[in-house]
């Protein structure tokens, strides 16, 4: 993309009316272009297009007409949601018209450096966990991206001595070309939005472009522990500072003693080895023999080794969080945080909604909502940092899966499972497979919100004093819901009102 001052009195189409693409649409027109913004919904579902018109942007509702993207288009800036195959993408490719996300945008717009954080899982958490180091080591960190601020937004708000933290969805990373963050952070892979990208290859490839534009000075923090997290970010420029696991590194961030590998370690197993290694630590879970005392160390490869904190005194549970706080430590460490002022955020730090969130005791039986675990690895790695028996509620979108990763857990770490949405069935199939004898399927009603209710309600009839009833659902929202945030606020409001 070129700098923003070059689209002066030219052409610019925003495609999608959702945040970014309202904050994406202010901005070029501020710049002097001529911004049209479209989106199919009807106008009555578009409620900041009399805010755009009034500033002079033309506003097409309900439609995409032949003529929105023309030979007169010099860019398209798309809602990362648009699949590529949309009449404007395809349309805006066939003449050449570069297609780009606000990330590319705010790319170039930014004063400060930027920190990118993708990853299948953990991408909200450790966002939220770096800037509370950041900011505790006066770095002035602003939090944007997937995480819900638009990204534009913050880039035009931070100074140049902030540090721009970007949870970035490969959604959002398939849009840029230039883009060139100071410190890029993959944490994990497995395979999941393969709706959206069509295969495996194409989701990897759109993660890596994170990597792409990486050179002397900067960063790439990764996972060692995951073999395609490795290939991508021993191949990227700069300073690589991986974090693991299983293993003593003498230049990143490690747990010492390791914690014992599980699961194969191949490119196309990533998935199966979180799964496998979610299922080692489910195993051992609940205090069975004495676990040694671990911590997080830092080494820089010169000698000088840094003890972080006590993994046991973390502020989220869970080997899985783990994880994300040595990512977190890697990135603020990179961003010149002092070693010393990254304990007490470690240790105080209580996650973030919907990911793993407590919402209280009813009736004897804990509530947790994990909403945010639209793929089965999430709901492995949150299932195995709970203690057992459990009740789970699952199920929603279908993109394909057939689960059967699940049935270890659901033998080793669930008392019963109520399943929903669209994917209903082959959850309970897996359930029974593994064994189950209190399933429950809920069949959909009008209202989702109902439905939902419902299988609290089942859930709850199920549970007794002691277990725990944890919503995550290994699927996406969208069969019901318009977000998983709705969805992890109407299981939150169903549980109070048991």
């Amino acid at each position: 993309m070129r700098p923003l001052a070059n689209y002066r009195g030219r052409k610019i189409v925003v495609l999608g009316l959702a945040r970014s693409g309202v904050a994406a649409a202010k901005l070029f027109h501020r710049a002097g272009g001529i911004v049209t913004a479209g989106d199919r919904k009807e106008r009555d579902a578009c409620p900041e297009a009399s805010e755009l018109e009034a500033l002079g942007i033309s506003v097409v509702c309900g439609e995409h007409p032949d003529d929105l993207v023309t030979a007169e288009t010099a860019l398209l800036v798309k809602n990362p949601g648009i699949p590529y195959t949309a009449a404007p993408v395809r349309r805006a490719e066939e003449l050449g018209i570069e297609v780009v996300t606000e990330v590319e945008v705010a790319g170039q717009l930014s004063p400060a450096p930027i920190i990118g954080i993708t990853g299948s899982n953990g991408k909200t958490t450790t966002t939220t966990w770096t800037g509370e180091l950041l900011s505790a080591a006066g770095l002035k960190p602003i939090v944007a991206g997937n995480i819900g601020r638009p990204l534009v937004d913050a880039a035009e708000e931070i100074g140049p001595d902030g540090w721009l933290v970007a949870e970035l969805s490969s959604f959002q990373l398939k849009g840029t070309s230039d883009f060139h963050p100071r410190i890029a952070c993959l944490l994990n892979l497995a395979e999941t939005h393969l709706d959206y990208h069509g295969s495996m290859e194409d989701y990897v490839a759109s993660k890596a472009k994170l990597f792409a534009n990486l050179s002397e000075g900067d960063t790439a923090v990764y996972n060692a522990d995951d073999a395609v997290c490795a290939r991508i970010g021993a191949a990227s420029g700069g300073r690589r500072w991986p974090f693991s696991l299983t293993k003593r590194l003498d230049v990143g961030v490690s747990v010492e003693p390791p914690y014992p590998a599980a699961g194969g370690g191949d490119e196309a197993g990533s998935e199966r080895a979180a799964a496998g290694t979610a299922a080692a630590e489910a195993a051992t879970a609940g205090g069975a023999g004495q676990q040694p005392e671990r911590w997080i160390v830092a080494r820089d490869g010169n000698g000088a080794e840094t003890r972080i904190v006590r993994v046991d005194r973390l502020g989220l549970p869970g080997r899985h969080n783990c994880a994300n706080a040595m990512a977190a430590v890697a990135i603020a460490l990179a961003a010149g945080a002092q070693p010393t002022a990254l304990q007490e955020p470690l240790e105080q730090f209580r996650g973030v909604e919907h990911r793993l969130e407590f919402v209280g005791t009813f009736r004897g039986v804990r509530y947790y909502n994990d909403s945010k675990a639209t793929n089965p690895t999430a709901t492995i790695m949150s299932v195995s940092s709970l203690p057992a028996p459990l009740i789970l509620i699952a199920g929603g979108l279908d993109r394909g899966s057939d689960y059967r990763e699940l049935i270890p857990l659901f033998r080793e770490r669930v008392k019963g499972v109520v399943a929903l949405g669209e994917t209903r069935d082959k959850i309970r199939k897996v359930a029974e497979e593994a064994g189950l004898t209190s399933v429950a399927v809920v069949e959909p009603v009008e209202d989702a919100a109902e439905t939902l209710q419902r299988a609290v309600l089942e859930a709850a009839f199920m549970a007794g004093p002691g277990d725990i009833v944890l919503l995550s659902p290994a699927c996406a929202s969208w069969d019901m819901f318009p977000s998983y945030e709705v969805r992890g606020r109407i299981f939150k409001q169903s549980a109070h009102t048991l």
